[in-house]
């Protein structure tokens, strides 16, 4: 069978040809957008008084059918067709006759593909969006349950100062708020119509963009028709958020690996996001983490490939462009799965309160709060850290942590010591000391949580006006 735009050639393609070029091995997950889009072009062009009123109907009755056969499997999806666009339009001619040629007046393939990744992406945030909401409330769940579990903070993941559990938690709830916020922020960008620019310069139909943006439910029309079939910002903007996220998801992952180690042992994953050892029968593998760390690097994969493709590409259209897809669902794809394996991992994971405690206790977190102790006392901070230095010195040359000292041999360092300095050194105290806005302290930390849960509560409200 000849190709729908065959009329100007006088051979057939090559068959390796056809295999090359053709999107539909991917692109068909555009099916339902790319109909939903003809429905609203086509009414357009029957209240435009383009086709008659009796060709629009008979066009959306074949569109509906043909719909409801690929949602049923019943469609083979052809490589000569090229891709869903071509695929959808041999079915609704198969199935009202030639009538069904009449779909494509005054639009392009350029403007319909852009517009139906607009669709695509649209919704996809918004579920996005919602996996992220999911897994935050995961989060402060664990956070509320342990505002008394003490555990050491690192930097240069060496121990650096004692924090709430709860505290280190609510990070990750700030890092995915943000990303809600970035996702959010784009859905604005993302729900611009581009059908009506036609190839690349519009259409000498009257064809009226604005109703068919109200029948999609975009919020505006692209100003330019170059800019509109050309335009691939919005899925770069998508592919940055998300290389963010899994970086995110990949942070949070090397810590539930470290977390979950013997040498470490502060969580436990519950056995159902875990797997064993098909020759050590002790073992319990932190796989879905380590595997969400693995997939982070094709997410950013996907954002540089597609800068790459669009960095030299003159305006408007050039078959370059069809590679911008594979990665966009790729990337939904990869993200979609590790959002869905999260929150109900956080939600199950067992926290070892008690070991995190003992590792608090025997190590040298407690420094710098002697440290600001003496200052109190008048002594410069500089010479006061020095003091400190030489007094962890002496604990790591007789084999002892800074509450074992007896007070003689605080004074040996300082005559500054006093018997206060015991409940200074005390991780209850060491914790609740920093108790500044966004700090450790359980009153700043049990703050924090409430604040967000009113952003939570603004999120459900934004899902729900986007659904």
């Amino acid at each position: 069978m000849s190709k729908l735009w065959g009329g100007r050639f006088t051979k057939q393609t090559n068959h390796l040809v056809d295999e090359y070029t053709a999107s539909i091995g991917f692109d068909q997950k555009l099916a339902e957008e790319d109909i939903q889009g003809s429905l609203a072009h086509v009414t357009m062009l029957g209240k435009c008084g383009i086709l008659p009123q009796e060709d629009v109907e008979t066009i959306k009755g074949g569109l509906n059918k043909v719909l409801e056969k690929i949602r049923k499997g019943e469609i083979e999806f052809s490589v000569s067709d090229e891709d869903i666009h071509m695929n959808v339009e041999k079915n609704l001619i198969a199935e009202i006759g030639p009538v069904g040629g009449k779909l494509h007046t005054g639009r392009s393939r350029n403007d319909q593909v852009a517009t139906d990744m607009h669709l695509y992406l649209r919704k996809r945030v918004v579920e996005l969006s919602g996996m992220l909401y999911e897994l935050q409330k995961s989060l402060i769940g664990q956070a509320r349950d342990n505002l008394d579990t003490i555990v050491p903070g690192y930097t240069h993941l060496q121990r650096a100062q004692p924090i709430l559990f709860a505290h280190h938690l609510m990070a990750y709830v700030s890092m995915f708020q943000r990303d809600i916020e970035r996702l959010m922020d784009s859905y604005k960008r993302i729900n611009v119509l581009p059908l009506g620019a036609g190839a690349l310069a519009g259409t000498t139909f009257p064809i009226d963009r604005h109703f068919v943006a109200e029948q999609l439910q975009f919020d505006r029309v692209y100003e330019n028709s170059l800019d509109a079939v050309s335009d691939r910002d919005f899925i770069l903007e998508f592919l940055s958020h998300a290389s963010i996220i899994m970086m995110h998801l990949s942070r949070l992952s090397e810590e539930l690996v470290l977390w979950s180690s013997t040498e470490f042992n502060f969580i436990e994953l519950d056995d159902a996001f875990c797997t064993g050892s098909s020759i050590m029968p002790q073992k319990k593998n932190p796989d879905v983490p380590e595997l969400v760390r693995g997939k982070t690097g094709r997410v950013y994969g996907n954002l540089m490939g597609l800068l790459t493709v669009l960095k030299s590409l003159p305006l408007a259209y050039n078959k370059d462009m069809q590679e911008d897809k594979e990665g966009m669902f790729d990337t939904v794809a990869t993200l979609e799965g590790a959002l869905q394996l999260f929150a109900p991992m956080i939600a199950t994971m067992k926290v070892n309160k008690s070991r995190m405690r003992e590792a608090v206790n025997k190590d040298f977190s407690n420094a710098t709060d002697i440290a600001d102790f003496l200052v109190g006392k008048g002594l410069p901070f500089r010479q006061a850290h020095e003091v400190i230095g030489k007094t962890v010195l002496y604990c790591i040359q007789n084999g002892k942590y800074l509450l074992d000292l007896t007070l003689e041999e605080f004074k040996q360092f300082s005559p500054l010591f006093d018997d206060a300095i015991y409940e200074v050194l005390q991780p209850e105290t060491v914790v609740n000391a920093r108790n500044v806005y966004g700090g450790t302290a359980t009153e700043q930390v049990a703050d924090a949580i409430k604040r967000s849960e009113v952003l939570l509560r603004m999120t459900e409200q934004w899902l729900e006006e986007h659904q």
